[in-house]
């Protein structure tokens, strides 16, 4: 059995570096004990995440495979286990006091982006990033102890921050899924359609659509670094870390004038090197 949880547990740590994010996983920043629970909780996000999106599923099969996810974890909790991942997330999550709403919440997300692909306004993608993003930044804070409402409170602030920041670095993706995360009456104020998704058309509407959807993402990251004083240590270089790689993202973009089509943003190993850096030795 100690066999089976340590290879669960490189498994999920593995996980954490084999998928591309703007933002570390996990990192030699983090103690290794409180490294190995984030990764398991990463691979919860990352596996329902795929449910969702990877493979060739139907819709139906995508959410009835979400739902057999999802009571997979609940069974967890009382006990029952669909796999020794499950095992090793539930001791994590009662160890650590974690609020189970917080990964169904996730799950919830994921089953919203099977169903849901248009936006009438932007509280209706406040209310995803609420439970897509969000949840994350509050369990990290719950497995260091800290928990404080002001700190949840500009905690959501960041991780809403950085879930914007990936749709806007996404459009292309995100639209061969038929999904757009931009508002339908931003839209329309200004005068885009979605004919300029199809035709990945980098025009000036679209431009000053971004450039107003960025610089609303920038308010958000600018109000959350207000966490930042209630972390220390190796996690609050960890969080700055974070936050500078969503913010660099945004930079990309704004450099290249708004032209987001055919030219998606990433960072690279200087990028992240550089961010790291800055996290350290700047306030």
């Amino acid at each position: 059995m100690r066999f089976m949880k340590d290879t669960s547990l490189k498994s999920a740590i593995s996980l954490t570096k084999t998928h591309y994010e703007n933002f570390p996983v996990a990192s030699f920043l983090i103690p290794k004990d409180k490294r190995q629970d984030i990764a398991i909780i990463y691979w919860f996000a990352r596996t329902a995440d795929d449910i969702a999106d990877e493979g060739q599923l139907s819709s139906t099969e995508r959410i009835s495979t979400l739902n057999k996810f999802e009571k997979g974890f609940i069974d967890a909790l009382n006990g029952v286990y669909a796999s020794q991942q499950h095992k090793i997330l539930s001791d994590v999550v009662i160890r650590n006091n974690l609020n189970p709403k917080y990964f169904t919440d996730l799950i919830s997300a994921f089953r919203q982006d099977i169903t849901k692909k248009r936006y009438n306004n932007f509280d209706e993608i406040l209310d995803y990033c609420s439970r897509s993003a969000n949840p994350v930044g509050r369990i990290v804070l719950d497995i260091f102890n800290i928990r404080n409402e002001e700190a949840y409170y500009y905690s959501d602030k960041i991780c809403t921050a950085l879930q914007l920041t990936n749709f806007y670095q996404d459009v292309e993706i995100d639209y061969t899924k038929d999904r757009i995360y931009f508002p339908i009456d931003e839209m329309t104020q200004f005068n885009v359609d979605e004919n300029m998704f199809e035709m990945k058309e980098n025009n000036p509407n679209f431009s000053a659509l971004l450039k107003y959807s960025i610089d609303r993402t920038r308010v958000f990251f600018t109000e959350g670094k207000n966490l930042f004083q209630f972390l220390k240590g190796r996690l609050k270089i960890e969080i700055k870390w974070t936050v500078a790689g969503g913010e660099k993202i945004l930079s990309k973009i704004e450099k290249n004038n708004y032209q987001i089509f055919g030219k998606r943003p990433k960072l690279n190993k200087t990028d992240f090197i550089t961010i790291l850096l800055k996290s350290i030795f700047y306030k």
